[in-house]
């Protein structure tokens, strides 16, 4: 286990990110999930349908999952390198799937590291990176697939509180076109990335990225059999 995963370990009291108090389901988007199969979501109103009917059982549930996953739903999308031998399809965060307009909150106290809007269709749409320290660690976690409104105002350097309200759900297209959730990712070193970081690997990288991205449910903390 890294110092960081040690240190993430051993904090006592996150912060929730997301607070609406739904019950939290598992998303499978792996090829072991059959009703994948032959299924189509290069369109994102239907994609949107089957996760949130479907899967979240009209809405019933929040979504969770996907930390580690290789996933097929990338091939739908040119972003990832759709069918190509170095195509990405490992993911390095973790999927929060609720409503557009749904608040996001700080797990802990950090800085505004950087934010872009990543406008690719897939990408992240509107991203904000922050800072933190932990025992003497320095690292970062990053919020994808917000609103473009989480954006106005923001400033490199911002200090962040725990537990604050910094940003929103978006909804598609804005927010990269994808059915609406957060993407929430730890990351141990940034490089030179501004606003933005590999949230999916192809499997020959998957060791290196998954190195410096350690699972985000040392922070979530949401129960396995969620």
């Amino acid at each position: 286990m890294s110092d960081l995963q040690l240190a993430l370990s051993a904090f006592p009291d996150f912060a929730k990110i997301i607070q609406t108090g739904k019950p939290y389901k598992k998303l499978d988007f792996s090829a072991a999930n059959k009703a994948l199969v032959n299924r189509d979501l290069s369109e994102t109103g239907e994609f949107s349908s089957f996760v949130f009917d479907e899967l979240l059982q009209k809405n019933a549930y929040t979504g969770i999952g996907g930390y580690g996953e290789d996933r097929i739903i990338y091939r739908h999308r040119k972003h990832f390198g759709g069918d190509s031998v170095n195509a990405r399809s490992i993911h390095l965060g973790t999927d929060i799937w609720i409503d557009a307009g749904e608040a996001v909150f700080a797990p802990l106290a950090g800085k505004v590291h950087s934010f872009a809007f990543n406008d690719n269709y897939g990408d992240y749409g509107p991203t904000i990176v922050l800072a933190h320290e932990l025992a003497d660690i320095k690292f970062y976690t990053l919020y994808g697939h917000l609103s473009l409104s989480s954006l106005e105002g923001m400033i490199a350097g911002k200090s962040i509180e725990a537990g604050e309200h910094f940003a929103f759900i978006g909804n598609y297209p804005e927010n990269g076109d994808w059915p609406p959730h957060l993407h929430f990712q730890i990351i141990a070193d940034m490089g030179n990335y501004q606003g933005d970081f590999p949230g999916v690997s192809s499997i020959q990288d998957k060791l290196h990225y998954l190195s410096l991205c350690p699972d985000p449910n040392l922070i979530l903390r949401i129960p396995e059999n969620a």
